[in-house]
């Protein structure tokens, strides 16, 4: 095998588990923080793969969490919200390579609503359901074999955390 390709899938398999730890922290400052690092590994990720739309909103996604991560309020806020997603579509616009590009674009789009909602439940349903399946179908297409597999083990992550949590306790504003 090439080592471009295997340096690839070794990068996203740091990702994966940071990711996957990320959503054992019920603190939701935690889980942002761990998922930081997943994103930045990602990034490099992508781009190293060519997936420019993937890899650049991915850098989106290591803004957010250093956003929800922090404790200044225009970060947490709800026009912080408005403005990563309209920069999501900016990158959309810009690297556009057809509907694939909606792909990772929709997903984070997505995990940014849920995530500025501070609500763990929000922040899981919005994962499991909409997140994880998108870029589950855009790894397969970019031939990110393990970043497919790591938004599986996210969605186990996440109903593992719901199981551990509660689902009624994760139901709460977590700033």
């Amino acid at each position: 095998m090439e080592a471009k390709f295997l340096f690839t899938q070794f990068l996203a398999i740091l990702g994966a588990v940071l990711y996957f730890i990320s959503y054992q922290c019920r603190d939701n400052r935690k889980l942002y923080t761990t998922q930081f690092f997943s994103y930045l590994v990602y990034t490099a990720h992508f781009i190293i793969l060519g997936a420019m739309t993937g890899g650049l909103s991915y850098i989106l996604n290591l803004a957010r969490s250093l956003f929800l991560a922090s404790k200044w309020k225009f970060a947490r806020s709800n026009k912080m919200c408005a403005i990563l997603c309209s920069i999501q579509v900016v990158v959309l616009v810009t690297t556009w390579a057809g509907w694939i590009s909606l792909l990772p674009i929709c997903a984070n789009i997505s995990s940014t609503i849920g995530g500025y909602t501070h609500n763990a439940q929000k922040i899981r349903i919005a994962g499991i359901f909409i997140n994880s399946p998108l870029w589950i179908i855009y790894d397969l297409i970019i031939g990110s074999w393990v970043g497919a597999i790591d938004e599986l083990a996210s969605i186990v992550s996440g109903i593992i955390s719901i199981r551990k949590y509660g689902w009624n306790n994760l139901n709460e504003i977590n700033d």
